[in-house]
């Protein structure tokens, strides 16, 4: 885990996510077919153990992509069970009783015409999970196209796709974005700034000089009045096939 989290727990969105997912697997009938798109590494695979889970990604991210900012470094596609481009997923119609599709949409050039490919994909009346990023910094590029997927969005391109938006979450408020920023700061200033020396020293001093900062911020997250509809990390969407 991330030192920063370790410090910090309360922004480790991440972790929130995954409870979300998890959460919504572990709820799944057993012996329902699952799809898990873009499935990367399959780190949810281990938890669909009472399912028919069936993992698809397209292979070509490596990793390393084009080096900018972050990447995950290695890549392991040996568990996957279909490899495919998202739009022409070779399986027939209504072939899946669930889809998960998580942190996916952000790297595809085209997510509206993703969306109906689940939709031909899926059964009748049954369920997609969705999780995507309103805001986040580019990573695992060149493989990163788009971001900013508000809640209008989804209910736009799920409502053209035959979908009925059953919940939905939003992970993360505008508070904890800024704070999130201003842990990141200092790293920002070294990797990206000509002032490297400065960076080095932020990042020894700045938790100390910024504390009372933090705690103004993590108190206003906490007390947040629907500023997570202005900024937040992650959607999380749960719809069924009309």
């Amino acid at each position: 885990m991330n030192p920063i989290y370790k410090l910090f727990p309360f922004i480790n969105n991440v972790h929130f996510r995954n409870e979300w997912i998890i959460d919504k697997i572990n709820n799944v009938n057993s012996w329902e077919s699952i799809l898990d798109v873009w499935a990367w590494e399959c780190p949810y695979k281990r938890y669909c153990s009472h399912l028919r889970y069936v993992s698809q990604d397209f292979w070509e991210y490596d990793g390393k992509g084009d080096q900018i900012w972050l990447q995950t470094k290695d890549r392991d596609n040996t568990q996957l069970n279909i490899i495919s481009d998202i739009l022409n997923i070779p399986v027939d119609d209504s072939s899946f009783d669930n889809i998960i599709c998580t942190e996916v949409l952000e790297h595809v050039p085209y997510p509206d015409k993703s969306i109906t490919e689940f939709a031909r994909i899926l059964k009748k009346w049954w369920t997609l999970y969705v999780t995507s990023p309103f805001a986040s910094q580019t990573h695992f590029a060149p493989y990163h196209f788009c971001t900013w997927f508000n809640i209008y969005w989804y209910e736009k391109i799920l409502l053209d796709n035959w979908f009925t938006i059953v919940d939905f979450q939003r992970n993360g408020n505008y508070f904890q974005y800024v704070l999130v920023e201003l842990l990141r700061f200092p790293k920002m200033i070294y990797i990206y700034s000509h002032l490297k020396i400065v960076g080095l020293i932020l990042m020894i001093m700045w938790y100390i000089f910024v504390l009372p900062l933090f705690i103004f911020f993590y108190i206003f997250s906490l007390f947040t009045r629907d500023s997570e509809t202005q900024l937040c990390f992650w959607y999380h969407i749960t719809a069924k096939k009309n």
